[in-house]
């Protein structure tokens, strides 16, 4: 029981090794950055693109409507529970015509 003990008072002493030298890491590296940004002129949209295209489109509009909640699906994609298997011309929106 007294090298487990050890063991783990070493543990511990390694842990707060190694949190000291990763503040200090991160420290050095935040400076670094920081030196270079301002070097360079850089903004956030410079060091961090946007990412992939976001898709812009129409979701749709609502199709079907659940009197019970209100909530609604446009008719696309799996179907909520509340309209899964059940005949759907009774959850049908009336569509206002122009």
């Amino acid at each position: 029981m007294t090298a487990y003990k050890e063991l783990l008072a070493q543990k511990a002493t390694l842990d707060a090794q190694i949190e000291a030298a990763q503040a200090e890491a991160k420290a050095k590296a935040v400076t670094e950055a920081r030196a270079l940004i301002a070097e360079h002129g850089l903004t956030a949209a410079d060091v961090f693109p946007a990412q992939g295209k976001k898709r812009k489109g129409s979701v749709g509009a609502p199709k079907y409507r659940d009197p019970a909640s209100g909530a609604t699906w446009t008719g696309r994609g799996k179907p909520p529970n509340w309209i899964n298997g059940k005949d759907r011309g009774q959850f049908l929106i009336e569509m206002a015509k122009s």
